[in-house]
């Protein structure tokens, strides 16, 4: 990890301003979301991308109320469960 020699104080609610160009780097857009970790006494924050609930894998997700899912997720379950489903 590098230090960008950027400070920011926090407002009255708690809120930080990302810097611009930050920002620009990291193709963070606004409204786009972020998600935060903590790790000692280290806040982190990383742009958002959704993964599959059992795997983490982002690749061929599939929206099932609200929750990402990998097709592949979905075709392990059915093997676990006795259905046969082709897989393309």
């Amino acid at each position: 990890m590098k230090s960008t020699g950027v400070v920011r104080k926090l407002d009255e609610l708690g809120r930080i301003t990302l810097p611009i160009e930050i920002r620009r780097n990291l193709d963070i857009k606004e409204k786009d979301a972020l998600e935060i970790y903590v790790s000692d006494e280290q806040i982190i924050l990383k742009k958002y991308q959704p993964a599959d609930i059992f795997t983490g894998e982002m690749d061929d997700l599939v929206d099932y109320y609200g929750k990402k899912v990998s097709k592949k997720s979905i075709i392990e379950m059915s093997k676990l469960i006795g259905i046969k489903v082709d897989s393309e």
